[in-house]
């Protein structure tokens, strides 16, 4: 009885300890022996959010190996998130969400369907591959004329602007939109990584 309290005790340490990892290092976490699982599973969700599939399922790997046997499924469920994630496949990825309680929203998947035509993964073949740059091409061009667009029409109860300005001043309003989005996009997935970390140490502790 003593040493199945003691072993309980440790298992609920683990899953506190998945939320306090998330602040760490890549190099700290690799580096994680008492906590392999759950650190193996965080840098396998960092892969997956830099689109890295290899990384993803060989992180995800070594956490299910690492992991004791009543944990092993939410990582799989977690892994195939993930993996769904990292190769650019919106329907999976929504499914897999789905499956651990934690819905995508509409935006998510949108973005992940506009990343599998923009930057398809390497196993998508060099055809989709080229397609992807094309389209990634016209969307920039796209964009930079509503931007040039949109200063042009602010501009105008002012007199107007030349055409060089406004191709410059429409490169501003660019990279300001973008600047916003990629600090509001960092703090959603950290929001979503504590999420996720909190639904599998619930499913761990089943």
């Amino acid at each position: 009885m003593a040493k199945q309290r003691v072993v309980r005790m440790e298992q609920k340490s683990q899953l506190a300890a998945m939320q306090q990892m998330e602040s760490r290092s890549d190099a700290e976490l690799e580096s994680e022996t008492k906590y392999r699982a759950a650190a193996q599973a965080i840098l396998g969700a960092r892969a997956a959010q830099k689109l890295d599939p290899v990384k993803t399922r060989a992180h995800f790997q070594r956490a299910i190996a690492a992991a004791p046997p009543q944990e092993r499924l939410p990582l799989r469920r977690m892994a195939e998130t993930a993996m769904a994630q990292a190769e650019r496949r919106a329907g999976d990825y929504k499914r897999a969400k789905e499956r651990i309680g934690q819905p995508a929203s509409g935006r998510e998947v949108f973005m992940l369907r506009m990343l599998g035509l923009v930057a398809p993964p390497k196993s998508a073949g060099g055809l989709a591959r080229a397609g992807g740059i094309l389209v990634g091409v016209a969307i920039v061009i796209a964009i930079l004329l509503i931007c040039f667009g949109i200063v042009n029409l602010v501009a105008l109860p002012f007199g107007g602007v030349s055409l060089d300005l406004g191709i410059f001043y429409g490169f501003v309003v660019l990279l300001v939109a973008i600047g916003v989005l990629a600090v509001v996009g960092r703090r959603r997935q950290r929001r979503a990584q504590a999420e996720q970390a909190e639904k599998l140490a619930a499913a761990r502790s089943r």
